[in-house]
C-alpha cells in the first residue's frame, strides 16, 4: 500500500498536536477517519465470513469455496447457529456497514460496497432456505444484483430457421441436430487425453498475458450423477478440483469450453487472483469465502464464459480443435468446419434458456413442457434437456449468470480496447478487484 494508506494514517494519527487551541490538520482528520473505518471494516469482514460459513451449515452447496482460518469453519460446524440467529446477524452486519462514515479512501469504499451487496444477497437466500419463494426476476435481483431482460421465445424462431439450412432433412430440428452432433462425441477412453491437452492449451494462452501464481495447479476428475456438466471446487493455495460429468456423451467442443471456463482464464484463475491479490495481498478476509448465491457468481460465470472467446478468438479455435483435438479424439478433421458452423449458430439461442427457466420456475409451464422447450430452443437431446431442467430446479435463477453474465463482461472488457493485450489486462483487473455486476455497463435493469 502507498504511503497515503493505513501505515501512513497510523503515523499521522500519532503526530497530531496535543495543544487544545490548535485544531488538527484536515488531512490528519481524514486519515484518522479512514484508519478507524478500515479497522471496523476488517472486523465486519471477519464476521461476514463466519456468518457465511454458518449459513453454509444450513444449506449444502451455499459455500462454494473457503480457504480462510480452519478454526472458523470448525466453529461453524461445532457450534451451529439457528436461522433466526443468522437472520439477526445479517441485519446487524448491514447496520454496522451503514454506520461507517465515508472514509475518502476508494479502496475502503469498494470493500463496503462489495460487502453490502453480498449481505443483500444473504438476506434473500436466508429467506429461501426457510422456504420463502420469489418470482424469477425478484429472486435474480435479490441474489445476483440484476434483473435480466427476458426475450419471448418467438424471437428465437428466426435463429431456428437459419439452423434448418445448416442441418436440413426430415423430422424435428432438435433430433436432426442431435443426430448430426453424435458424430462429434469424444470416446470415453480418449477423454483424459483430450481434456488434458485442451486445458494445457487454455493455460498456455492465459499465461501469455497473465502472471499466474507460482505452484498453481488443479486435479481433473470425471464423475457421474450431477445436474451440471462441469464444476470447479477451489481448494485454496492456488489449487482446484475440476470435475467433468460423464452422465451424457461429451462433444469435442466441450474440451476447450471446460478448459477455459473451469480453468484458464475462468474459475481457477478468478479464485487464484482473488486469493493472491485481495485475501493474501491486502488481508481482505471476505474474499476467503465464496457464497454461491451472490453477485460474485455473475462475475465468476460471466468472466468464465467470456474467457473462452478471449483465449480462442474465432478462427483460432476452429484451427486448434481441427488440427490438435480432432486427431486425439479419433474424429475426422475434415468435418470440423461444419460442426463449428453449427455451434456458432446455436450461440444465438442462449437467451432462450433464461426465458424457459423463468417460465418453469414461475409456474407458467410444467416440467415436461420445460424439457420440450429446452429441447426445441437449445437444440439438445431429450436427455440433455431433462438435465438442464434438473439444473434449473436445483439452482433456480442462477442460470442468468451464464448468458447475461457473459454479455455484461464482454461489453465491459471490450470497451477497454480492441487489442488482445488490453482485453486480457481488463480481464485480469475484473478478476482481481471487488467488482459488482452494477459496475459493468450493460442493458440491464438495475436497482
Amino acid at each position: 500500500m502507498k504511503a497515503t494508506g493505513l501505515a501512513a494514517a497510523a503515523c499521522l494519527a500519532i503526530s497530531v498536536p496535543v495543544a487544545a487551541a490548535e485544531p488538527a490538520a484536515p488531512s490528519v482528520i481524514v486519515d484518522t477517519v479512514a484508519l478507524k473505518a478500515s479497522t471496523e471494516l476488517a472486523s465486519i469482514a471477519g464476521d461476514y465470513v463466519k456468518l457465511t460459513l454458518a449459513l453454509g451449515e444450513q444449506e449444502a452447496g451455499y459455500v462454494d469455496a473457503y480457504y480462510g482460518p480452519p478454526e472458523w469453519a470448525e466453529a461453524a460446524k461445532s457450534d451451529p447457529r439457528d436461522m433466526r440467529e443468522l437472520g439477526n446477524a445479517i441485519v446487524v452486519l448491514m447496520e454496522r456497514l451503514d454506520a461507517l462514515p465515508a472514509s475518502g479512501d476508494p479502496l475502503i469504499e469498494s470493500r463496503k460496497r462489495f460487502l453490502s451487496a453480498q449481505l443483500e444477497a444473504a438476506v434473500t437466500r436466508h429467506a429461501m432456505i426457510q422456504g420463502e419463494t420469489f418470482a424469477f426476476a425478484e429472486e435474480a435481483k435479490g441474489l445476483f444484483g440484476v434483473v435480466p431482460e427476458l426475450r419471448p421465445l418467438a424471437e428465437f424462431d428466426p435463429v431456428l430457421e437459419e439452423i434448418e439450412n445448416i442441418v436440413p432433412g426430415e423430422g424435428p430440428l432438435s433430433e436432426r441436430v442431435a443426430a448430426f452432433e453424435n458424430g462429434y462425441i469424444i470416446p470415453k477412453d480418449r477423454l483424459q487425453t483430450v481434456f488434458d491437452t485442451a486445458i494445457a492449451e487454455c493455460k498456455a494462452r492465459t499465461a501469455q498475458y497473465s502472471d499466474l501464481p507460482e505452484g498453481e495447479n488443479f486435479k481433473l476428475e470425471f464423475v457421474t450423477g450431477k445436474s451440471w456438466s462441469g464444476y470447479n471446487y477451489y481448494q485454496g493455495n492456488y489449487q482446484s478440483l475440476i470435475q467433468v460429468n460423464t452422465d451424457l456423451p461429451i462433444f469435442i467442443s466441450r474440451a476447450v469450453d471446460l478448459g477455459c471456463h473451469e480453468g484458464y482464464p475462468g474459475h481457477h484463475v478468478y479464485n487464484m487472483l482473488l486469493e493472491r491479490n485481495l485475501t493474501k495481498g491486502r488481508g481482505w478476509q471476505e474474499f476467503s469465502v465464496y457464497p454461491l448465491y451472490s453477485p460474485q457468481s455473475l462475475i465468476a460465470e460471466g468472466s468464465a464464459n467470456y474467457g473462452i472467446e478471449l483465449a480462442f478468438n474465432g478462427q483460432e479455435r476452429l484451427d486448434y480443435e481441427r488440427d490438435v483435438l480432432y486427431p486425439l479424439a479419433g474424429l475426422d478433421p475434415d468435418t470440423a468446419a461444419a460442426y463449428w458452423a453449427l455451434q456458432i449458430a446455436k450461440q444465438a439461442l442462449s437467451g432462450a434458456r433464461m426465458t424457459i427457466a423463468q417460465q418453469y420456475l414461475d409456474g407458467e409451464i410444467t416440467r415436461n413442457e420445460a424439457i420440450a422447450l429446452n429441447q426445441k430452443y437449445q437444440l439438445v437431446s431429450a436427455e440433455r434437456a431433462a438435465q438442464m431442467t434438473d439444473f434449473n430446479e436445483q439452482y433456480r435463477s442462477y442460470v442468468i449468470n451464464y448468458g447475461l453474465g457473459m454479455e455484461m463482461v464482454r461489453d465491459w472488457i471490450e470497451a477497454q480496447g480492441d487489442a488482445p493485450f488490453w482485453r486480457w489486462k481488463a480481464m485480469e483487473r475484473l478478476l482481481s478487484e471487488p467488482v459488482l455486476p452494477r459496475d459493468l455497463v450493460v442493458k440491464t435493469v438495475m436497482e
